[in-house]
């Protein structure tokens, strides 16, 4: 920074490539700014006077709005205070007392940002360059240097990160210190908020929008080797070859046929490829976990226990019954596919389809998986026997297919296979999970299995039954409970119901 006053009136090297989006942005910004700052048209650029000191060259955020809504034409406060942010946030204009780059429409002191900081110079500084800067500032005992928290930790980190070349940073940071104690104490004020401003754009508050991350600039500069990153104190790390400032190509080299061949492969490729964010996954994917917590052995006992690891034959019981568990229902309700895996969820999801009268769309679904199980010699006559049922002309379970899967599935029947009919039955898969699936859901049936009662206490295994009969001897019904635990059976070995504890073991 030592010859940024030097370079206060002057742009330093700009990207050669005028037209990026990027720079048409910041020249429509750039032109705003020098309205601004016009003697007779702009803002009024003023001193203002406070307790003991001057704040040199400011002007207020609601000057710079209503000249905004005079100049620009905007009839709304809000829209001129948003196009103001907008253009703070870019590190054209700032606050000289405050980190976030934000426009208030109030008298917060703000000022204008010296064009050899702009962003229109490529700037890409590197750490170490951001070291040197709050290595500087720590040198100077002035309150309006002192560093802010999330800075002191980054000044942490980056000590740490470079340990070995510290030395070489600090003497950086005092011949700065030198050059800046030498300059007039205005020029050194002015200097030092605008260099602060600079690094509030590239190392932003946390929590604050980085403007520079996700630029197009660079992902541009990747593809061209030519353009390197500008260091702002002239010092690059020592693990890159690269020049300190930016140098424009000395040749347009165009792509050859081979070059755009390829790049037209590229971006086949990645247009197959899925554009979900990993933040968007790992919340799926706990989404996911979180929904069959209950139903993972190694997390939650299962109710009712495993009958093959415990004496607790409730499990077997209940399988007898036919009659699922409020558990079990549950989980028919997180997808179609955990209804149809289900036996007894099939069974009901087709009762319901039966009560509508659309009960041949599950059918062919469960025809075409029982195809797919089939041995090879019996496949091209179950593939006739699906079409004539479903598909064919005055089929008697006729299903409603669109063109495009019927003419797909009729061709695939000339060579009949396993897989004849999958465009068919993905398409039924997807009306039924669309329709009929969410109206099972809302059914009365399936509400009545769902909010259906538990099973009597005698069917809940044994875990709190001895506590019972214990406080029941108490109560005086001791004979009750005697009836229930003395019913033995002689031939297993086990008590009757789910009691399943030898008579040794409860006496």
């Amino acid at each position: 920074m030592a010859q940024a006053s030097q370079d206060q009136g002057a742009v330093g090297v700009a990207d050669p490539d005028e037209d990026s989006p990027n720079m048409i942005a910041y020249r429509k910004i750039e032109d705003i700014i020098t309205r601004l700052q016009d003697e007779t048209e702009g803002v009024p650029v003023r001193t203002v006077k406070s307790f003991l000191s001057k704040i040199p060259s400011v002007v207020t955020g609601s000057d710079i709005v209503q000249w905004m809504m005079k100049n620009l034409i905007i009839d709304d406060p809000a829209e001129a205070i948003h196009i103001g942010s907008l253009i703070a946030a870019q590190g054209y204009i700032f606050p000289i007392s405050d980190h976030v780059l934000t426009l208030k429409d109030d008298g917060t002191l703000y000022r204008f940002q010296a064009p050899y900081f702009w962003p229109s110079n490529c700037w890409e500084p590197e750490n170490t360059d951001y070291a040197i800067y709050l290595c500087k500032r720590t040198m100077q005992n002035k309150t309006r240097l002192e560093l802010a928290d999330y800075e002191a930790e980054n000044l942490a980190r980056l000590q740490r990160a470079f340990a070995r070349k510290w030395e070489f940073i600090f003497m950086q940071a005092e011949a700065q210190v030198k050059i800046d104690r030498k300059k007039d104490k205005t020029e050194r004020q002015i200097l030092d908020s605008q260099e602060r401003a600079f690094w509030d754009v590239h190392r932003p508050v946390p929590g604050c929008v980085n403007t520079t991350e996700m630029d197009i600039r660079k992902c541009r500069r990747l593809k061209n080797p030519q353009r390197v990153k500008k260091s702002v104190y002239g010092v690059v790390d020592d693990t890159q070859t690269q020049s300190p400032v930016h140098t424009p190509s000395l040749q347009n080299n165009k792509g050859t046929r081979e070059d755009v061949e390829k790049e037209i492969l590229f971006l086949n490729t990645q247009l197959d490829r899925h554009c979900m964010k990993m933040s968007k996954v790992a919340e799926t994917l706990m989404s996911y976990t979180e929904q069959y917590l209950d139903y993972d052995p190694f997390v939650t006992v299962p109710e009712p226990a495993n009958p093959w690891i415990s004496e607790d034959v409730t499990f077997w019981e209940l399988e007898a019954s036919k009659d699922p568990s409020q558990q079990r229902v549950k989980k028919w309700g997180f997808s179609l596919d955990e209804a149809l895996k289900d036996p007894v969820g099939r069974e009901q999801f087709l009762k319901f389809l039966e009560s509508e009268f659309s009960s041949e769309n599950l059918l062919f679904w469960l025809a075409v998986q029982d195809l797919k199980c089939r041995p090879l010699q019996e496949v091209a006559a179950r593939a006739q026997e699906i079409w004539q049922e479903f598909l064919a002309e005055g089929a008697p379970s006729a299903i409603n297919l669109d063109s495009h899967s019927y003419e797909r599935t009729s061709q695939n029947l000339k060579d009949p296979g396993r897989y004849s009919f999958e465009d068919a039955q993905d398409h039924i898969y997807k009306l039924m999970k669309s329709d009929s699936y969410p109206r099972f859901l809302r059914s009365n049936a399936y509400q009545d299995l769902l909010l259906a009662k538990k099973k009597p206490e005698t069917e809940q295994g044994r875990r709190t039954s001895l506590e019972k009969f214990t406080r029941s001897v108490v109560s005086g019904k001791k004979k009750d409970h005697r009836q229930f635990f003395f019913n033995f059976d002689s031939k297993s070995g086990f008590l009757e119901g789910n009691q399943t504890r030898r008579k040794w073991d409860i006496f």
